[in-house]
């Protein structure tokens, strides 16, 4: 049946085959029996076919209006499928800029936070985004986010919370990144600081002072680390093994007997759980020592300071102990602090060598492999010193007796 005067009582009863029902447009069935709608053309001298949809969605007056328009576009000089797939891409891309930028948020965290060395790491981001970003432009699609929206966040805690803004700022820096990566915007990033909010505010330097981890002055660690050591606890041995090593608190609390080499006296930190992504040896003072072998004692995990769920300690645990200890007032991290100025101002150890002891980049990546290895016999010496000076009674700043470097 090949005319426009097809009836849409036809259409359910046409047997299988491609029957024309005029200018073009055809209906098309199976051999199961499903029909479906094309639309035929030419073009340079090519026969093209144009599905439609099918006839059970799509009735015979809808069908012959979808063929007229297809029609209308050829005599144009525009070819019907062309048009099409530009049209579905120009949808893609709509769509994709309709993502929120909450939606982006949880994109870039879900993407990286494999790579982040700590859960503590993984809170404050999430915290920060729901307290001072999630309110203001949590629900706008990410592709409307401008300077202005991201200094709405950011412009109120500027001042007073100058580091969390600055950390919220570089934050929202990255998520939109990641969604231009991703296709749900265009253009440069609002949230950088170069030649954008840095235009708008001040630097952070200039608003507010540094404020540095709140040390124990060296000349109070022997009582300290007497009161420390009369305390029998998982966490007290971890904090002073922190000490006594120059860690990091996510590395103490991390450490594993299978980084442990009690022959060579060396703790291998691995890079994932290093600041600085690199691997890092630490030589061992027998103090160390000591407590690794009070630890393996009681040992029922791979981790040398298991806590209640054979895992590592928290991060709480530590500062808790300090609290024990009457010491609220300094930090855990801050006994690096006590370290290097002890050792800048009462011995002769070389400053690359203390820097070297406390995990920080020395010189170029020739230069560190190379003292990596070499380095090491003189951190020793270091570390063994600093035991040592850990070790013993309290006395007054101007009575310390400088060690020299043999």
């Amino acid at each position: 049946m090949a005319s426009e005067k097809l009836k849409p009582s036809d259409v359910t009863r046409l047997p299988p085959g491609r029957h024309s029902v005029g200018r073009g447009l055809l209906l098309q069935v199976s051999p199961s029996g499903a029909r479906s709608w094309i639309f035929r053309y030419e073009l340079r001298r090519r026969e093209h076919f144009m599905g439609l949809g099918s006839a059970l969605d799509i009735p015979l007056k809808r069908a012959r209006e979808l063929a007229w328009e297809a029609r209308q576009l050829r005599a144009q000089g525009i070819d019907p499928l062309a048009k099409r797939r530009e049209d579905r891409a120009a949808q893609v891309v709509a769509e994709a800029k309709l993502f929120t930028f909450k939606e982006c948020a949880e994109g870039y965290i879900r993407d990286h936070e494999g790579s982040w060395k700590n859960g503590k790491h993984r809170y404050q981001w999430r915290a920060t985004l729901e307290q001072y970003v999630y309110p203001h432009i949590g629900p706008l699609p990410v592709s409307s986010i401008d300077t202005a929206l991201v200094l709405k966040c950011i412009k109120p805690l500027w001042v007073d919370k100058t580091e969390t803004a600055s950390r919220t700022r570089g934050r929202i820096e990255r998520i939109l990144d990641w969604a231009t990566a991703h296709g749900h915007r265009t253009g440069d990033n609002p949230a950088r600081w170069k030649g954008c909010i840095g235009e708008a505010l001040p630097a952070p330097d200039k608003v507010s002072r540094v404020e540095h981890h709140p040390a124990l002055p060296y000349a109070e660690l022997g009582t300290f680390m007497s009161d420390l050591r009369g305390r029998d606890s998982t966490s007290a041995r971890c904090l002073e093994f922190l000490i006594l090593t120059a860690a990091r608190t996510g590395e103490a609390i991390g450490a594993q007997w299978s980084e442990i080499d009690l022959q060579a006296k060396v703790w291998t930190v691995p890079g994932e759980r290093m600041k600085g992504g690199k691997e890092h040896r630490v030589p061992l003072s027998d103090r160390a020592l000591e407590i690794l072998a009070h630890q393996m004692k009681r040992a029922e995990s791979a981790y040398v300071f298991a806590g209640q769920r054979q895992a590592g300690l928290s991060d709480a645990a530590l500062t808790a102990m300090l609290r024990v200890l009457g010491r609220s007032g300094v930090t855990v991290h801050g006994f690096r602090a006590t370290l290097k100025t002890w050792a800048s101002e009462q011995t002769n150890f070389q400053n690359e060598i203390i820097e070297m002891a406390l995990a920080h980049t020395i010189g170029t990546r020739v230069e560190q492999a190379y003292r990596r290895d070499t380095a090491i016999e003189k951190r020793r010496k270091l570390l063994d010193a600093w035991a040592a000076f850990c070790s013993k009674p309290t006395q007054t700043a101007g009575n310390v007796t400088a060690l020299r470097k043999k």
